[in-house]
């Protein structure tokens, strides 16, 4: 994908720039500082290789509570994991997902039936379709970003 690539549809616009609905600063820093501090990270194994593995230790460094959830239900940073979202036994803030883009929709439709705030769709992961559902549902939502980048950003410690 190209700077200059855009993904439109009736309620997205999404370009690789410092504007649109996805990247506006605004949204990022609710959810990255007044959104809760629960973050179940959708993906996240005990793979230390993974993308996921190193956002969630971020994560945790800037306060946040990260919970695995993954079929494998791993503990992991010293959290228990659960085997999908419905699973989770206590509220969570935000859904953070490192899943492909064939699947985020169905986990950021998850994620509003759980009752979460907000959805941030990592690096890549980019699902129109479900950006318009997540906030005509009234969630907060990010794609194609990733917190351990925009937390700098924003001044945060890391």
């Amino acid at each position: 994908m190209s700077a200059d690539d855009t993904y439109t549809n009736d309620t997205y616009t999404h370009t690789d720039t410092e504007t649109g609905p996805d990247t506006d600063a605004a949204t990022i820093r609710r959810i990255l500082q007044d959104t809760g501090d629960t973050w179940a990270v959708v993906g996240l194994s005990g793979n230390r290789s993974r993308a996921a593995f190193g956002v969630a230790e971020v994560l945790q460094r800037f306060g946040k509570r990260v919970v695995p959830v993954h079929p494998k239900a791993e503990t992991v940073h010293g959290e228990q994991g659960y085997a999908s979202l419905a699973d989770i036994p206590f509220p969570v803030d935000v859904v953070d997902v490192f899943v492909n883009s064939e699947l985020a929709g169905g986990v950021a439709d998850e994620a509003v039936a759980v009752g979460a705030k907000a959805v941030w769709f990592q690096l890549g992961v980019v699902d129109p379709d479900a950006y318009g559902r997540t906030r005509a549902a009234g969630l907060d939502m990010i794609m194609d970003r990733c917190p351990a980048i925009e937390i700098p950003r924003l001044g945060g410690h890391t």
